[in-house]
């Protein structure tokens, strides 16, 4: 990601909920801001097609750090209920792919999220503060879970933060 630091998150959150109540909710960022507390704002700049190929949303994203993060999210996949993928750009730079599946009474809902800084000054800090940028999505999706458990009206089961996961490609983007 041209010299840019690189980060490779997966997380997973196990709700009481149907996998299509799910999507629902997260194919509607806009709706974000009510239920997901470091969403600061999130406005569609683009249509998409009638799947939502194409939509671009901007979003604003806060955290337990100091600093907002925003970037550009550019649909590229969705297949109902089971997957919504899309490339950032702006603050950061990569991609970002929901994947949900129904198991037995739960559905276990994977975000995998694949991205490079797109300021200079959070690369040269990054092998110093990874860590730490690690630990504030981990707070961000933590909080995520938890809110759209509460939107839903559902239970929150399980939020783990996975180690990197197998599939790193994406042919979309």
């Amino acid at each position: 990601m041209n010299g840019r630091a690189q980060y490779d998150l997966v997380t997973e959150w196990v709700l009481t909920a149907p996998v299509e109540c799910i999507f629902e909710a997260l194919e509607a960022p806009d709706t974000w801001p009510l239920w997901w507390p470091y969403v600061a704002s999130v406005v569609r700049v683009a249509r998409g097609d009638a799947q939502g190929i194409g939509a671009v949303w901007r979003y604003t994203w806060s955290g337990r750090l100091p600093y907002r993060l925003t970037f550009d999210m550019t649909t590229t996949a969705a297949r109902r209920p089971e997957l919504l993928e899309g490339c950032a750009s702006g603050d950061l730079c990569g991609i970002g792919r929901w994947r949900l599946a129904r198991e037995r009474d739960a559905s276990r809902v994977r975000y995998e999220w694949r991205v490079g800084t797109g300021k200079r000054w959070r690369s040269i800090v990054a092998p110093l503060f990874a860590p730490v940028f690690e630990w504030n999505h981990d707070q961000v999706m933590a909080a995520g879970g938890k809110g759209l458990a509460r939107h839903l009206g559902v239970t929150l089961r399980a939020y783990n933060r996975l180690s990197r996961h197998e599939d790193r490609r994406c042919t979309t983007c």
